[in-house]
């Protein structure tokens, strides 16, 4: 009998504890929904959007290479839908004069840890006079000022080593104060010879704002060279209709300096189909839209007033997941 009852205790308390570890289970479960429900994006304004479409280097998005030099260098340039302003700050990087080959910042917050890169080689120098990121999420240009902030301070530390680098004498000019300097080749030393002699501080030539583009006013005194829109039409078209499309579009070509670029990445109209459901105002657009995408070279050509277009494409073939969209130059 005294066996048995110790048995009973025993299968009680197992019990038990598989009744704890369930609920501890379904706690977790339901901490994650309430996560994901937090993490609503109505505007597709995903806080890690870039971490999961490019991964952890930055120097992976193709459409970096594309991008022309002439758009850039000396130009005011514009991004609309910056998120956590990472392609503006990287833009914005390569107009920066820097000592070494290479450098690597990272920038990390609670759910991803990005890394960019910038190789004096391989990454074009935009040189653009300044670059102003505008987003609707006012958390996302947080985001941007944060890793602003964060390169910033980096490329303080930059400087810093660079000048603790430097050999003293030619005495010591193989010791180990030569080594970061030692691993430039030739190549590399013929392409810093083309920077400019003193480095603009990066905290000068990037900038960010919280701005809902398509229902802002802007003054006319407002110009800009380029303009980027990188998977921002299909938000904007879900959440504003036909309307708003023509609304960013016109907008667009207003704020443009003549001959200035507009540089449009949109979402194919599958990808549409896939978000319609994200709140009853898309839900409702979605079905009351006319102009898809394949109809957007048409409208700004023909319509808007653009003079002429630049499919970039075909040099993204073979890109990694997230860049197999169009990417179109449109020139005023």
């Amino acid at each position: 009998m005294e066996a048995e009852k110790e048995d009973k205790v025993v299968a009680d308390g197992a019990a038990e504890e598989r009744g704890q570890r369930q609920q501890v289970a379904e706690e977790v479960k339901e901490k994650k929904n309430k996560r994901k429900r937090k993490e609503f994006a109505p505007f597709g304004n995903y806080r890690n959007y870039y971490g999961y479409r490019i991964g952890h280097d930055l120097d992976e998005d193709p459409r970096l290479k594309v991008m022309k030099k002439e758009w850039f260098e000396g130009k005011t340039c514009l991004d609309i839908g910056c998120n956590n302003g990472i392609i503006t700050i990287h833009i914005g990087i390569c107009t920066v004069t820097f000592q070494f080959t290479s450098f690597r910042i990272a920038a990390s917050w609670s759910l991803c840890s990005l890394c960019f890169e910038a190789f004096s080689r391989e990454t074009k120098k935009f040189g653009c006079r300044s670059i102003l990121g505008i987003d609707i999420d006012s958390h996302r240009i947080e985001d941007a000022h944060w890793n602003l902030r964060k390169v910033v301070k980096m490329e303080a530390n930059m400087k810093n080593c660079t000048k603790s680098s430097e050999p003293k004498s030619e005495e010591n000019s193989n010791g180990p104060e030569q080594i970061v300097n030692s691993s430039l080749d030739e190549e590399a030393r013929n392409t810093s010879d083309d920077l400019p002699r003193e480095s603009k501080d990066l905290s000068t030539v990037v900038s960010f704002q919280h701005e809902n583009f398509v229902e802002s006013r802007h003054p006319l005194s407002a110009r800009y060279d380029t303009i980027l829109c990188l998977s921002v039409t299909k938000w904007v078209h879900l959440n504003w209709g036909d309307e708003g499309l023509i609304s960013l579009f016109s907008k667009v070509w207003q704020l443009l300096q003549p001959g200035g670029v507009f540089v449009l990445e949109p979402q194919p109209w599958r990808s549409y189909q896939q978000n319609r459901l994200v709140s009853e105002t898309t839900a409702k657009n979605y079905s009351r839209i006319i102009f898809r995408p394949q109809y957007f070279q048409e409208i700004l050509l023909d319509k808007i007033g653009f003079r002429t277009v630049e499919d970039l494409t075909s040099a993204l073939s073979g890109a990694k997941t997230g860049f197999n969209r169009p990417v179109l130059a449109f020139y005023k």
